[in-house]
């Protein structure tokens, strides 16, 4: 995204979405076995054509407090350095993204109070009702997993793509943006 945002202007807008909410039915033995059993692969293709060296957090965490500092970093200014440091955790340091005190370093490694984004993950104000909304846009939507893109409220883009699709979805993009 980070390219697509340098070589076609393209802003990004993040959206919460919990693949497995708290509530949830675990996940059967069979099921996660072929998750784990997938991840070789699915390192190797992160590596060969993003040059993503992975070491992936913990399976199955709670992403919810993420998901609500990530709002609270958002109304603070820095969201965009709060979801870079947020994926670098998880994706490529291992860490526990539902850790409150994971997240509380990479919040201060941001720039924001340490007390207020602790008081913002332990309420139920503002932030979470955004996480709240978000989720449930998104099942309006019919998505089911992520990464989803979507362009221009019109083009949805599913599951990790080449840089090349996403190039060729902006291009059009801009081209109908152009001709109307």
């Amino acid at each position: 995204m980070e390219k697509l945002k340098a070589s076609h202007g393209v802003a990004v807008r993040w959206r919460s979405f919990e693949l497995r909410p708290k509530g949830a039915p675990p996940i059967s033995p069979e099921y996660k076995a072929r998750i784990l059993a997938a991840r070789p692969r699915f390192e190797a293709m992160a590596l060969e054509q993003y040059g993503l060296e992975l070491n992936v957090g913990p399976f199955g965490v709670d992403s919810r407090p993420a998901l609500v500092g990530a709002k609270y970093a958002e109304e603070m200014g820095v969201g965009d350095a709060y979801h870079d440091a947020v994926f670098r955790a998880y994706w490529q340091e291992g860490e526990s993204i539902e850790d409150v005190a994971v997240l509380t370093g990479i919040a201060e490694r941001v720039g924001l109070a340490r007390e207020p984004f602790l008081a913002a993950l332990a309420g139920e104000g503002v932030w979470e009702t955004a996480v709240t909304a978000d989720i449930e846009q998104a099942f309006q939507y019919g998505l089911s997993g992520v990464p989803a893109l979507v362009f221009a409220s019109k083009y949805l883009v599913s599951g990790a793509q080449p840089y090349e699709v996403l190039v060729q979805v902006a291009d059009q993009v801009a081209a109908e943006q152009e001709g109307a």
